[in-house]
Order: structure tokens, then sequence, then C-alpha cells
């Protein structure tokens, strides 16, 4: 192939210029574009916002972050993670005119964090928690878009809440689903499934990569849903069922929805606190997708955080001044991008267009979109990022990482997005503090000896683990405490050796001790005889 590159194992990349994968990016783009446009009514719904908000959030994500973003495969929007902190943030300030100051400020901290390069932080989080959050965004669809997908559509699109009201959650919806079933929802969701299921195992559909089977289900979908109606079925969906994009009035009248900040609302302090949130968690969200999205790149690119992090500050703060909701990465529409065959940032910014498009011209058109087919193509990106056999590969590694990455999921499923992943930070650096105690130094038995090795660097956070192998020590015994492989001793653990010293004795214990310093006192003493010579030296010219 022209152009190509060879990486990994042999692996052939194709040439993945935007010019080059148009007809790859393009039809990925639509297919993006009428899966997030739900999804951009649906947060701005359930986060008591402007519908016309979610819409605005999500032309900005669309055409101006690909701009600056080196991202390939991320896609933008109003992001269901952040519903409840835009909820809050409104009702505290009293109007959305003076939450848009918050956004605004909170995309002004992001590209301060971007400059800086605060963007690395992610790579401190463990992969089982990464691994877990794409494993639960894949429960949560397939949890989620059941009941779509046979035509209960109470929740809103794009909610990714556990309890949905004070007589509903997750769990309790698909059981009333079943009593609420739509014949129509149900024949369309069948056919729309059998058609993805087609596509990915026959391979002469395969090889029309260039059109995606959302895009057919979509397709056929809606024709379906017109046969119905013009033959009188009964089975026929209602509007209610069916995409519901608010009727404006040409571009002026799309215009006349935009709304613009308070600006007297600066004086406020909490506007300060409400964009200090945005800011940190719009950040978080976006790393951590942007960390999720670079696994699951088939060509395995990078993407730079910093300069994302200036991306996405950028699109805030513009959202903010335009009158639309937070903005991040958003991995449930990123898979989408990806299993429609996306490849380049054009993929994005095509949906960014449709998004617009849509807003000023063709709204009437999409309202005859069934959410059944919508609901089947989110279930099948579900399947795809919880997979059996990533629940089989985590067991296998051990349970050091299948317990942050269980926990992640349970988490996220039983809360929300942000908490549930912050919750399983916690776990993950846990088992990541254990397997780093355990594995500073090791401990050999021979006879009443006993050897212990330290590895290249001891901290205090071995102090508790070290105390109490020298406490089970059995008294009359000989230890050998060996730092000659270690690169740094904390302090903490040299005062521990010093005090066994003193009280082995009393145990009748011998200690042998070799080359147990800190790399500081190395330090002083390479310096002490660097120096001497110097100061002989200039005794000497004195």
């Amino acid at each position: 192939m022209a152009n190509a590159k060879t990486s990994g194992a042999g692996m052939t990349r194709p040439n993945l210029s935007p010019l080059a994968n148009l007809k790859y990016d393009l039809p990925a783009g639509l297919v993006v574009f009428l899966v997030a446009l739900p999804l951009c009514l649906g947060v701005a719904l359930a986060s008591n916002a402007p519908l016309f908000a979610g819409l605005t959030a999500g032309v900005i994500g669309g055409l101006l972050i690909p701009l600056m973003s080196r991202s390939s495969l991320s896609v933008c929007g109003p992001a269901a993670g952040l519903t409840a902190i835009v909820l809050a943030g409104i009702d505290k300030l009293g109007t959305f005119e003076n939450f848009l100051v918050a956004v605004v400020l909170g995309g002004v901290l992001q590209i301060v964090l971007g400059v800086a390069r605060l963007g690395t932080a992610v790579y401190l989080i463990p992969s089982s928690v990464i691994k877990g959050m794409l494993a639960a965004i894949g429960l949560i669809l397939i949890l989620k878009q059941f009941p779509h997908a046979v035509g209960y559509d109470l929740d809103q699109e794009g909610s990714e809440q556990f309890v949905v009201s004070a007589e509903e959650n997750t769990f309790t919806m698909i059981l009333h689903a079943f009593g609420r079933l739509e014949r129509g929802a149900l024949v369309i969701s069948a056919v729309s499934m059998g058609i993805l299921v087609l596509w990915e195992k026959t391979e002469r559909l395969r090889k029309l990569s260039w059109l995606p089977g959302a895009l057919v289900v979509v397709l056929v979908g809606t024709g379906l849903n017109i046969l119905f109606r013009k033959a009188g079925l009964p089975i026929a969906l209602e509007q209610t069922h069916l995409v519901t994009l608010p009727a404006y009035d040409g571009v002026s009248g799309a215009l006349g929805q935009l709304r613009t900040p308070t600006f007297a609302a600066f004086t406020n302090p909490q506007v300060y606190v409400v964009a200090l949130t945005i800011g940190i968690v719009a950040s978080l969200e976006t790393l951590l997708s942007i960390e999720a999205v670079d696994k699951l790149d088939p060509w395995k690119r990078n993407t730079p955080l910093d300069r994302e992090l200036i991306a996405q500050g950028i699109g805030n703060a513009a959202s903010g001044l335009l009158g639309g909701l937070p903005v991040t990465s958003v991995i449930v529409r990123s898979s989408a991008n990806i299993n429609a065959g996306g490849r380049t940032r054009a993929a994005t910014a095509f949906h960014g267009l449709f998004l617009l498009l849509a807003v000023l011209f063709i709204g009437r058109f999409l309202n005859m979109i069934p959410l059944a087919c919508l609901a089947s193509i989110l279930l099948m990106t579900g399947y795809k990022l919880a997979k059996p056999e990533l629940f089989k590969k985590m067991y296998k590694l051990g349970w050091d990482q299948l317990i942050p990455f269980v926990f992640t999921i349970s988490a996220i499923l039983l809360t929300d997005l942000l908490r549930g992943i912050l919750a399983g930070i916690v776990v993950g650096v846990g088992f990541v503090l254990r397997s780093h105690m355990r594995a500073a130094f090791t401990v050999a038995k021979e006879g009443k000896k006993r050897v212990i090795t330290f590895k290249k660097d001891v901290s205090f956070l071995n102090k508790a683990t070290f105390i109490g192998v020298l406490k089970r020590i059995p008294d009359g015994s000989s230890v050998i405490i060996d730092g000659t492989r270690a690169e740094f001793i904390d302090q903490d653990i040299i005062e521990v050796i010093e005090d066994f010293q003193l009280s082995a004795a009393l145990r009748g214990i011998h200690v042998e001790v070799r080359d147990v310093r800190t790399k500081e006192n190395a330090r002083r003493a390479t310096m002490a005889s660097v120096s001497e010579p110097s100061q002989a030296h200039a005794e000497a010219r004195t």
C-alpha cells in the first residue's frame, strides 16, 4: 500500500491523513451525529438547562475542539457525567446566564492546567481503573438502552445515573420495561441488531468499511416505521418513541435561542466555586476518556494531553460565551466513532457539522428516527466495551488487577461515572501501594539466619511492613540487612534499622548491615571526597 507505515508486530498502518480517509470519516461522522443528537438533548434536559444549550455544546465540541486537539478519534460534547454539577450549579447561581460565566471561567482554568503541563497526571491512574471505567460504561449502555430498545422511553437519553427518580433506578426500569413493551420498537430493534451482527460476521459486508452498519440500521429502522404508518399498522411508533429535535424557524430562529453570560456575576464568589468544580471535573473526565480512547485506537496513536486540556479549555470558554453546556471528551460517542470506522479528526468535525445543519435546516427529518434504532447501535457499542473476554483477561492477571477493576465497575453502576471513577482510583492506588510495599524488599530464611535484601527504592511507605518483619525475627538468631541493591533508602527506614540494632542486643540477635545509607548521605560523601582535593589545592595556592 502506498504511503503505508509498519508499526507493532508487523501491523501495517495506512495513510492516516484526513484527506486520504474521507470515505471512512464522512459516514462515521454521520453515525456519531445520529448517536450524539439525542444525547445532547438528553444531557441538557437532565441538567435542567435549555435544550438548545446541549446542541450548542455539541456543535462546539464537534467543530471547534478538533481544530486544536490532536486526538484522532475522541468526540467531544456535553457529558452525562457533568449533569449533577450543571444542575447544582444553575440552582446555586440562580439563573442559567449566571452559570454560563462559570463555564467560561472553568474553560480558562483548563487552559491554565494545560499550559502548566498537568495533563500527564492521568498516567498516575492505574490501568485497571481505566479498563473498569470502559467496561462500566459498556454495561451502563446495555442497561440504560435496553428499555429504549423495547419502547419504554421514560429515562432520558444520555443518563448515566443509577437513581432515575424516587421510584425508579436502572434495574427497576428494566423490570418495568418488560411490562410496557412496544411491538413496533421490538421489531425495529430486532432487525437493527440483526443488521449489526451480520455486518460484523459477514466478510463481504465487512469489506464495505466505508458504509457503517450503524448507518444502515438508522435508514432501515426509519424506513420500517414509515412503512408501518403508511400501512396503518398499530405497531407504528408515535413521536414519543422517536427523536424529538426542537423546531426552529431557520437560521434566525436558531440564533434567537442563543443565551449569553451575565458578566455582572463575576462579583459573585459562588461563580468561582462552580467554575473550579467544572474545570477540574471536566479535565479529569476528558483525560480519562482520552486515555481510554487511545487504548481503543486500532493504530495506537498517543494524544498530547497538555494540548488536549488547552483545546478543551478553549472549547468550554467558547461554549459558555455562546450559551452552551460544559463539554468534555465523551467515551460513548468516541467508541461509536471507532466502531463506525472513523480514522481521523475529520470524523469528529463532520459530526459537528451535521449537528449544526440539523439545528438549522433538517430537524423535521431527524424527528422520524426511532429511538429503538439508536438504542440498538448503543447496545452493540456497550457489548464491545464490556466483552466477556475482558473480564476473563482481568481475572487471569490476578487479584491486584481484578479487584480495582470490579470495584470501579460496581461503583460506577451504583452511583455515577465521576464518583465511581474516584472510588476506583482510591482502591486502585491502594493496590499499587500494596504491591510497591511488597516489592521493596525480600526476606530469605536459612535456618536461624534471616537475609533482608532491599530492592531499588525503600520509602516510608514500607516502614510498617519492615517493622513487622523485624518484630517476627526469633530471639537468638542472625540477621543480615543488605542495601547494596537499593538506589534510595528513606531516612525513616534508616532510623528503624538503628533502633533495631539497639534492641537486637537485648534479644541475643546478631545484626549485620551492608551498605544501608540514604541517597543524601551518599551524595554528601561524594561531594566531600571531591571537595577535599579542591580545598587542598586552595590551601596550597594560599
